[in-house]
């Protein structure tokens, strides 16, 4: 495996950074995973687009996004696997320990990842945790993702695979890797970013495409729910046939399935919609 390291591409074993890193010491970074088929990621700009508001509102400098795209082609072509996780690093760099930020400059790392292709359908989980709306880090997508190992084993040992948030005043959010729609009265529904939740590039492309509606549901509303689907770069559009033990018949159901179809048919015709 070659991985991109600030500039160059190394063998996977010669691939590191200092141990004094604010990324590992602090969580100090921000991140995308773009989808990789055959070479070729998809979405790019859009998926550049969000780590510059990332790391803007983590406060570090704007990535430069010419060498992410020099490092992503090269990261490519050097691991050519038939789906992949393109996975972007950006963080404070080498730092003193402590939350105090360095003066060395951001570490920039870009690794591939092979991918299985995931089933249709799934099962998840609310977890008694929940998204801070209003905290600092709300809506970055940051190297910060301790909370999510957490309620993500919590649902692997409920023998689901995607957890679901509230947040602090009990509106449903997120999972923790993944953006969520329900289908209520036939309408299709998404929180809105007010919520909490990541800004989803699928998520976005998804709204776009079908015709979502961005609605203040109450985490209740999973139980009321007619379909109820998940996105996520490497997810695209899967059916939920489970939400916290309650089965959800025939998942996925018509509106999920034109969703899949929708989103299946558009990223294949332009892969940097």
């Amino acid at each position: 495996m070659k991985i991109w390291v600030d500039g160059s591409l190394r063998d996977a074993a010669d691939a590191t950074v200092s141990v004094l890193d604010h990324g590992i010491t602090v969580g100090d970074g921000v991140f995308e995973t773009l989808k990789a088929v055959d070479g070729a990621a998809f979405a790019t700009t859009r998926h550049l687009d969000r780590l510059t508001r990332s790391a803007r509102g983590l406060g570090l400098p704007d990535p430069d996004l010419d060498e992410v795209r020099r490092g992503c082609e090269a990261v490519l072509a050097a691991n050519p696997v038939p789906l992949g996780r393109l996975r972007i690093t950006y963080t404070g760099g080498l730092s003193p320990l402590g939350s105090d930020r360095g003066d060395a400059g951001p570490t920039l790392i870009i690794a591939l990842g092979e991918a299985a292709v995931r089933p249709d359908t799934t099962a998840v989980v609310t977890v008694p945790w929940t998204r801070n709306e209003r905290g600092a880090l709300s809506g970055l997508k940051t190297t910060s993702y301790g909370e999510n190992v957490v309620a993500l084993a919590r649902a692997h040992a409920h023998g689901a695979s995607e957890a679901i948030f509230g947040n602090t005043v009990g509106r449903l959010c997120e999972g923790t890797g993944s953006n969520i729609f329900v289908v209520l009265g036939g309408q299709l529904l998404t929180p809105p970013l007010s919520s909490g939740c990541l800004a989803g590039i699928t998520r976005e492309l998804v709204a776009e495409w079908s015709g979502a509606q961005e609605a203040d549901l109450p985490l209740e509303a999973l139980d009321e729910a007619e379909e109820i689907f998940l996105t996520s770069t490497l997810r695209d559009v899967q059916a939920v046939r489970l939400a916290d033990g309650r089965e959800l018949p025939g998942a996925p159901g018509p509106v999920t399935a034109k969703a899949m179809r929708v989103f299946a048919e558009r990223a294949g015709a332009d892969p940097n919609p």
